[in-house]
C-alpha cells in the first residue's frame, strides 16, 4: 500500500552525506516541489557536523576491520547518524517526511559485484523516529553498473540550466547532457590525496590552495599521473580508495619531491583531467569543498573557456546532501533515481532500501 505522502507534490526530506574525505557529516533539510513534471527545491536548513578525531580514525580505518568489528561499526555509526538527525530535527523543527542517508563508503568494487556504505538504516530510523532510506548504490551494482556517480539524477532534474555540473570532493566527478543522454563519471582524485599532504604541515586541508601555490610543477610526475590507464578509459567509470592505493600513491611515493611540489603537480594534474572533458563552451556549476580552493579554480579556468560558476556557499557545501535527499524522494515515489547511462547498468533503477522507525 502506498503511503499518502507519495502522491503529494511537496515532500520534505533530510539528506545526510559523508564523503570520502572524512571531514564531516553534511545534513540538509530540503523542501521539494513537483509541478508540471518539473522539480524545484528550497534548502531550508543545513549544517556540517565535524567528526571527532576518534570517529574520523574509525571511518578512515574501517576497511581494515574484521567482519565482526565492521558489523559493530555499522550499527554504531547508524546510531550516531540517528542521534545527529534527531538533534538536527529538534533544533530546526523541520517536519521531515524522510531521511535519505548516503552512509560512509568502506568498500567500492563494482567490478567484483559489491559496494558497502555503512551506517545501519534500521538503527538510524529507530534513533531518529523517521522513515529512512539508505544503501543507494547496491541495486545498481547488481545490475552491472558502477553504483556511481549517483548525483547526476539531481543534476538532470534540479540543475538543468548548467551545461556541466562538477563536484570537487574526495574525488572530482562531472555530469553533463550529451545529445539527450546524461553522462557522468569520476574525473580524478582531489581532496583524498591533497588532504593527507596538507596534514604533513599540521593542517587538515590546503586552504585556498595556498600550500600548493608555492610549489613547482614537476613535469615527470605530471606525465606519469596523466598516463594512468583510468584516464584513458571511456565512461562509465568510477574511482575509489582501492584505486588510490593501488595506482596513484605508488607513483606519488616513488618521487623524492618536497611536499609542496607534489601538491602543485597534483593541482595541475586535477586541472588537466577535468578540463580535457569540457567542450570549451557553456557554463559549469562547481560545488563541493574544492570549490573554495581558489588556486584550483584558477588553474582550471586557465585551461578552459567554459565559464566556471561558483554558487552561494550553502549550495557549494550541501549540493550532494540536497541531491541525496532528492534521491530519497524519488525512491519513496518509486521513480527512477539511478541512471544506466551514467553507471553502465543494464537499465535505469530506483535505488535505496526503506526502513520504518
Amino acid at each position: 500500500m502506498k503511503n499518502s505522502r507519495e502522491s503529494r507534490n511537496t515532500i520534505k526530506a533530510i539528506g545526510m552525506m559523508s564523503g570520502t574525505s572524512v571531514d564531516g557529516l553534511d545534513i540538509a533539510a530540503v523542501e521539494f516541489t513537483e509541478h508540471n513534471n518539473k522539480w524545484t527545491f528550497k534548502l531550508q536548513e543545513a549544517e556540517t557536523i565535524s567528526y571527532t578525531p576518534e570517529w574520523k580514525k574509525r571511518l578512515e580505518t574501517a576497511h581494515t576491520l574484521s567482519g565482526t568489528e565492521l558489523t559493530k561499526l555499522n550499527a554504531e555509526y547508524g546510531i550516531f547518524l540517528g542521534e545527529q538527525a534527531n538533534k538536527f530535527i529538534n533544533k530546526t523543527k523541520f517536519a521531515a517526511d524522510l531521511i535519505a542517508s548516503h552512509g560512509h563508503t568502506v568498500f567500492h568494487q563494482p567490478e567484483n559485484g559489491f559496494t558497502l556504505q555503512i551506517g545501519s538504516g534500521a538503527h538510524l530510523a529507530t534513533k531518529s523516529n523517521c522513515l529512512t532510506i539508505c544503501d543507494f548504490r547496491t541495486g545498481d551494482v547488481v545490475l552491472g553498473g558502477q553504483g556511481a556517480p549517483l548525483v547526476p539524477i539531481g543534476d538532470s532534474l534540479l540543475f538543468s540550466e548548467y551545461d556541466y555540473c562538477l563536484n570537487l570532493g574526495g574525488f572530482a566527478n562531472i555530469s553533463y547532457d550529451a545529445k539527450g543522454v546524461r553522462l557522468a563519471f569520476d574525473n580524478c582524485p582531489v581532496n583524498i590525496v591533497l588532504n593527507p599532504l596538507a596534514e604533513e604541515f599540521g593542517l587538515p586541508y590546503d586552504k585556498s590552495g595556498d600550500l600548493g601555490r608555492k610549489g613547482k610543477v614537476d613535469e615527470t610526475l605530471l606525465k606519469k599521473l596523466n598516463a594512468l590507464s583510468y584516464y584513458h578509459q571511456k565512461p562509465p567509470k568510477s574511482l575509489g580508495r582501492e584505486w588510490i592505493e593501488a595506482d596513484f600513491l605508488p607513483i606519488l611515493n616513488e618521487t623524492n619531491l618536497n611536499t609542496q611540489d607534489k601538491m602543485r603537480t597534483i593541482y595541475e594534474h586535477i586541472a588537466v583531467q577535468i578540463t580535457k572533458d569540457l567542450s570549451d563552451k557553456g557554463k559549469m556549476l562547481v560545488t563541493g569543498g574544492g570549490a573554495f580552493n581558489s588556486f584550483l579554480i584558477e588553474r582550471m579556468q586557465a585551461l578552459t573557456t567554459t565559464k566556471i560558476i561558483l554558487p552561494e556557499p550553502d549550495l557549494i557545501n550541501y549540493k550532494e546532501a540536497i541531491v541525496f535527499a532528492f534521491m530519497g524522494v524519488l525512491r519513496l515515489r518509486e521513480q527512477v533515481n539511478c541512471l544506466a547511462s551514467v553507471t553502465g547498468a543494464r537499465k535505469d533503477s530506483c535505488g535505496g532500501v526503506i526502513f520504518l522507525p
